[in-house]
């Protein structure tokens, strides 16, 4: 937002500089970035007159004229400029004259001619070319017939002015207008804000007569007003209003379109002047676009619309997308004679879509987007009907046509003093916060200690006290609140259980060599296929999308083993001929009755390949035993005890290759390899394994805390048992078995060696155990050693069957 100093000065009573302004401006909340001198290098430069022009007597494409600037004979000036004529008013550089980009003008001979100064450009009065017509920024600049000559040409180009480049936070859409930063600055000097008051002389005709403007669609457009103008002449704008709209940054085009603007950057509300003529049957209609609907926009491009997209539209079709430009084929021209002006307030969350949809980003548009003052709709068409009868004659309909379905209230807030002060850290008097808010146009009646402070809807931005109070500290001033230290008793930041356990799985995934991965929660429903899952499987009842991305991402998932395998397929497809990921993520299953999903913690791994070979260990495959055993590793890392893993069939994995994995009788997840249809459809060679832990029953089993012992004194006693059983017995019942016989002395079993062959009776198996016995007090004797190992026989021959190998 670009705001002229001089401009400003009309609606507030300024006595501080600019650069002042600025510092305060900014230590309000309004920061300013840039404040630029318009003019500050141009010196010497007057208004004059060209009486009359020859031919350069030398020089084809030069002429010679005589130019009348006030002071006694006229000037001799010699120019190249081919848009310049006798009678033209125009800026004149004289001797000595300073001009932009550091340029002196000295007097001259040109081709044997000479020249007692320069015409000038808008550029070379450091006028942006972009701000100007084309032929005036390729030429002399030519001021109104009714400028006087001899005057200072920064003067009357409005060149004694500063700009201040404000950087607007998104929810002060109020400050994109001068009245509202005018605002602002009253409150802040404490002075008189004088806002204009529109006076509208209106004819005897009825709008409702002439015009008819329908809202097929309030809920994107809360309130239009139009007001209609006859009688009008198109032409160009005076002198002060063209400096103005140039020093906010905005090309003068013509009177009415210039009123429209000048009012937008006035009061914040943008407008839109449509040719009464061109529209068909003075009907205008509200409501969203069609399908493929097209419209020409003022720049010339045809744009195609859709249904999300807001359309103002006549009979015949659309005449302008609502809220970011208006259309070609209603525009204002020099033929225009009657005007319907319109003044509304679009759904700023439509109107920001509909921008970006279209790639169109307009100054009305980044106002309705920030929100705008919909009960101020009104005051605004009348001062631009007030200006355009000035400024381009004609004559007011009597009457306004103001559709407002559902208005708006305004919001009434408790504002206590004593939160103020206790928030801010200061001591800031009830009848200082009581001007403040009045300062800013709030309304506030007083409520015992309180105060009742009424929003207006030019700050839709405030919604409750803390606002408010921001407000009081904007306007007491933040370089006024005193630095204190902070206070309170300090803690020591922890994790929660959750999270703790989420680091240690992390840790331990990592030091088993996974890799940690981050995926996507919305899958392609697909997924459900690949992993082999029958068509009533459970996890096929997935949360759809309302508003999907694609489709590849149109569910939620209610697995994670896909996400990973799809991670997988991307490294190997990049000839990686190994991995192994894992990650720690939520699966989604809809509840019925409740619009958002049940959100379930779970940890998922896979791995295919073989391990990284190092220099005393050859690299080996990343089989069911090796998941099993990361299980294992990962449980006994966070404290699990009483780990079983149980035959399983799951539709995923391998009808042969898969166990339950259970801890104290509680499930706890699956670990196998996968099913040879799965591994197809992911493309993935030979074997891959995966495991899957629903954490929140991990979290649930009784991991007991870390108790410490001292180092053993005594030795450990080492004895072998192999035994034949049948092959359908399991060896983890077996180890029960052993563990249940042999006592607290045992202190470690685990399986070295299953044999099936030509020594072994056919359906049976040899099934070799270690075991270390240990007592914490005593050294054990051959006969305690045996007596344990008879017993561990004995159970094993009773319950299984088992028969010790000769």
């Amino acid at each position: 937002m670009r705001v002229s100093y001089q401009w400003l000065k009309d609606y507030v009573d300024i006595q501080i500089s600019p650069r002042e302004l600025a510092d305060k401006l900014t230590l309000s909340g309004l920061a300013v970035d840039v404040v630029e001198e318009l003019g500050a290098e141009i010196e010497n430069v007057v208004t004059g007159r060209i009486e009359k022009i020859e031919r350069h007597p030398n020089a084809d494409k030069l002429v010679v004229c005589q130019v009348d600037v006030g002071q006694g004979e006229p000037l001799q000036i010699v120019t190249g400029a081919t848009n310049v004529g006798e009678g033209h008013i125009i800026p004149v550089a004289l001797e000595g004259a300073k001009l932009a980009k550091g340029l002196q003008i000295k007097r001259s001979k040109l081709r044997g001619v000479e020249s007692r100064g320069m015409l000038c450009s808008g550029q070379e009065l450091g006028m942006e070319s972009k701000l100007m017509s084309s032929d005036m920024a390729n030429g002399i600049l030519i001021l109104p017939e009714d400028v006087t000559i001899g005057l200072d040409a920064k003067e009357v180009l409005g060149l004694y002015d500063s700009v201040l480049e404000l950087d607007l936070t998104p929810n002060r859409g109020d400050a994109l207008s001068m009245i509202g930063v005018a605002r602002d600055v009253a409150a802040l000097l404490n002075t008189e804000l004088k806002i204009p008051v529109p006076k509208v002389e209106e004819n005897q005709e009825n709008i409702n007569d002439l015009a008819k403007i329908e809202i097929e669609d309030p809920d994107l457009c809360r309130r239009y007003v139009g007001r209609v103008i006859k009688g009008i002449k198109v032409g160009a704008s005076p002198i002060w209003l063209q400096n103005r709209l140039r020093a906010a940054g905005v090309r003068p085009i013509s009177n009415v379109v210039d009123v429209t603007n000048y009012v937008m950057l006035e009061m914040g509300q943008p407008l839109h002047a449509f040719d009464y003529d061109k529209l068909a049957n003075h009907h205008i209609i509200v409501r969203r676009a069609k399908e493929n609907e097209k419209i020409v926009s003022l720049d010339g491009v045809e744009r195609t619309l859709n249904p999300e997209m807001l359309a103002i539209t006549d009979a015949s079709g659309p005449v302008a997308v609502a809220g970011v430009m208006g259309g070609l084929d209603s525009e204002v021209t020099d033929a225009t004679v009657n005007l319907l002006i319109e003044s509304a307030y679009f759904h700023p969350i439509n109107v920001r879509r509909t921008s970006k949809a279209l790639g169109l980003r307009s100054e009305s548009s980044v106002r309705f987007e920030k929100g705008i003052d919909v009960n101020g709709c009104r005051r605004v068409a009348d001062r631009a009907v007030q200006l355009i009868q000035q400024l381009a004659g004609g004559s007011i309909v009597a009457g306004t046509i103001d559709q407002f379905p559902n208005p708006i209230a305004e919001k009434t807030i408790l504002l206590r003093p004593s939160r103020v002060n206790w928030v801010l850290g200061v001591e800031i008097p009830k009848q200082e916060i009581f001007r403040i808010m009045e300062s800013l146009q709030f309304r506030v009646q007083e409520q015992g200690d309180d105060l009742l402070v009424t929003v207006p809807t030019f700050r839709p931005d405030i919604f409750g006290e803390w606002d408010l109070i921001e407000e009081v500290a904007r306007m007491h001033g933040f370089n006024q609140i005193p630095e204190t230290l902070p206070f309170g008793a300090s803690t020591q930041g922890v994790r929660t259980p959750e999270q703790q356990m989420n680091w240690d799985i992390r840790n331990i995934m990592i030091s088993c060599g996974f890799y940690e991965v981050v995926t996507y929660s919305f899958v392609h429903p697909r997924v459900f296929d690949l992993m082999n899952l029958p068509q009533d499987s459970k996890f096929r009842n997935a949360m759809k999308l309302q508003n999907p991305l694609s489709e590849e991402q149109s569910v939620m998932r209610t697995v994670l083993v896909p996400s990973l395998l799809e991670a997988l397929q991307k490294n190997l497809n990049r000839r990686a001929q190994s991995g192994a990921i894992f990650e720690i993520s939520r699966v989604f299953y809809p509840q019925e009755g409740q619009p958002l999903p049940e959100e379930v913690p779970v940890l998922a791994a896979v791995a295919y390949g073989n391990t990284q070979k190092i220099w005393n260990q050859p690299a080996r495959p990343m089989d069911f035993f090796f998941m099993k055993g990361v299980v294992e590793q990962l449980l006994e890392g966070l404290g699990v005890q009483n780990i079983t893993f149980s035959r399983h069939q799951d539709p995923s994995f391998h009808p042969g290759r898969c166990a339950k994995i259970e801890a104290n009788g509680q499930i706890l997840g699956v670990v196998g390899e996968l099913h040879p249809n799965v591994i197809e459809n992911y493309e993935l060679p030979g074997r891959a394994v995966a495991m899957k832990l629903d954490l929140q029953a991990l979290a649930q089993t009784n991991r007991p805390v870390k108790q410490y012992h001292g180092l053993p004194k005594f030795p450990i006693v080492e004895r072998d048992l192999a035994v034949l059983v049948q092959q359908e017995v399991l060896a983890a019942d077996m180890l029960a078995i052993i563990q249940k016989a042999a006592g607290s002395l045992l202190q470690e079993t685990e399986i070295f060696d299953i044999y099936q062959g030509s020594q072994v009776p056919e359906g049976y198996k040899s099934v070799a155990f270690a075991m270390k016995f240990q007592a914490p007090d005593r050294t054990l004797t051959d006969e305690e050693i045996n007596d344990k190992m008879q017993r561990i026989i004995k159970s094993l021959t009773a319950q299984t069957g088992a028969e010790l190998r000769k």
